[in-house]
């Protein structure tokens, strides 16, 4: 017993001690180049406060309004054969699916949070929610990721739109089997309960307004910060595989990364790179994912492989559908 309290303390100072290394090698980093960090910083606010802010915040504080006023029903009835026939959803998960596809990054997986905590879907479905509802908004998909392996050289218009958006929202289908079996989910068509709808918490707009500005405020930070990262990532003089930095930019921080693959990757190579980004959003979409992620139950690691899974099937249909 003594010699395994004795390796606990051990292991426990080691896990700190690196914590602590890795914090200091980042402040000497901003102390040594200070410009470079104002410029990712800067990159980052712009990024946040010209696409993020206005893309994502009014259709949050709109999504809220819809759930206080009992109108799921009117926004999913059209699409009900789909969404419960094939994905098993239930009406409630309905629309946690169609505002992660609408809205984007990190929208789906706050709307699972926010319908678990109210008891408006059950454990088993905000697990299997969690694993398909998290993507990239079509706005982003046609407005920013069509145009980069556009420019690709050697790719130019031969990349149809449909292509991209069949490689990366198709892969729900397979995942979503998966993940029911997975999580051993069965669909329940009313909610478990509904706190907010019994009166226990009745709903105020001004609060529903202010939560969605801190959880903007924090999605702001953490792009500030891959953005920063992943503009060191671009100048650090190391010597790497020609692949290697512009595939590690698109996992750091997929509009930096996304933009430098477009860059420095020629060809099939850089556009399946750019598909792979998009489909797993990127090391600051997982932290932003796990910022919005309230309740115990969901587990952000099961997040990461899910969507892992997701980018490498989104990469073989890509190809599939180009090359063929």
């Amino acid at each position: 017993f003594t010699i395994y309290c004795i390796n606990h303390c051990i292991q426990v100072l080691m896990k700190k001690s690196i914590k602590g290394i890795l914090s200091v090698l980042c402040l000497l980093m901003l102390l040594f180049n200070p410009g470079l960090a104002l410029e990712g910083a800067r990159q980052g606010i712009m990024l946040w406060g010209n696409v993020v802010l206005p893309t994502l915040l009014p259709f949050m504080i709109c999504s809220g309004v819809i759930v206080a006023m009992d109108a799921i029903h009117i926004l999913t009835g059209p699409f009900r054969p789909i969404l419960s026939g094939i994905l098993k959803l239930s009406g409630q998960g309905s629309y946690v699916l169609m505002s992660g596809l609408l809205c984007g990054y990190p929208m789906g997986a706050k709307t699972t949070s926010d319908f678990l905590d109210s008891g408006r879907i059950t454990p088993e479905e905000g697990k299997y929610l969690l694993a398909i509802s998290n993507h990239p908004s079509p706005m982003f998909v046609l407005g920013y990721v069509i145009a980069q392996i556009r420019v690709i050289p050697g790719i130019s218009q031969g990349c149809p739109l449909w292509a991209v958006a069949a490689a990366l929202y198709l892969p729900v289908i397979p995942i979503s089997i998966l993940a029911r079996n997975c999580y051993h989910y069965k669909r329940k068509d009313y909610p478990v309960s509904d706190k907010k709808d019994s009166g226990e918490y009745p709903f105020s707009f001004d609060e529903h307004m202010m939560g969605c500005f801190e959880t903007m405020t924090k999605i702001g930070g953490y792009i500030m910060l891959f953005s920063i990262l992943a503009l060191y990532l671009t100048v650090f003089p190391f010597q790497t595989p020609p692949l290697v930095r512009p595939a590690l930019l698109g996992a750091v921080e997929i509009t930096t990364g996304i933009q430098a693959i477009a860059q420095s990757v020629p060809g099939m190579t850089g556009a399946l790179l750019i598909i792979g980004s998009a489909a797993f959003g990127g090391c600051s979409g997982i932290f932003q994912t796990k910022s919005v992620l309230k309740n115990a139950g969901l587990s952000i690691r099961h997040y990461m492989l899910w969507k892992l899974m997701h980018s490498g099937l989104s990469c073989i249909l890509f190809y599939v559908l180009v090359m063929r």
